[in-house]
């Protein structure tokens, strides 16, 4: 289910969504511990960047066309992707301001 200010992503809706301006992208499972602690991260970028970039997360477990094409090998990874291409990767727990920080300089022409 979104939330106010992240999309749910799937192997449907992941090109459209992801095709212009600046997408985080959060591969992520249910399951998954880290994940879990990687949310309120995720949910304070999504409200901090609201307007200015997307934030969408991609459950692993259920998508799994999208995950493939990214090679995702360990959750959580979060993909910077600007107009449908990747930019930036991170795997493991990041922080907002990290987090924040990056995507800034991606919305730079």
């Amino acid at each position: 289910m979104d939330t106010v200010n992240e999309l749910t992503l799937t192997d449907a809706n992941f090109e459209t969504a992801t095709s212009k301006g600046v997408v985080l992208v959060n591969f992520w499972a249910p399951w998954c511990g880290p994940c879990l602690r990687q949310a309120p991260f995720i949910e304070k970028v999504a409200a901090t960047m609201s307007g200015l970039v997307k934030v969408g997360k991609c459950d692993i477990d259920k998508e799994l066309g999208t995950p493939a094409r990214f090679d995702i090998k360990g959750i959580p990874t979060l993909v910077i992707l600007k107009n449908g291409k990747e930019v930036e990767r991170f795997t493991g727990v990041q922080r907002d301001d990290l987090l924040i920080a990056t995507l800034k300089k991606h919305l730079e022409p």
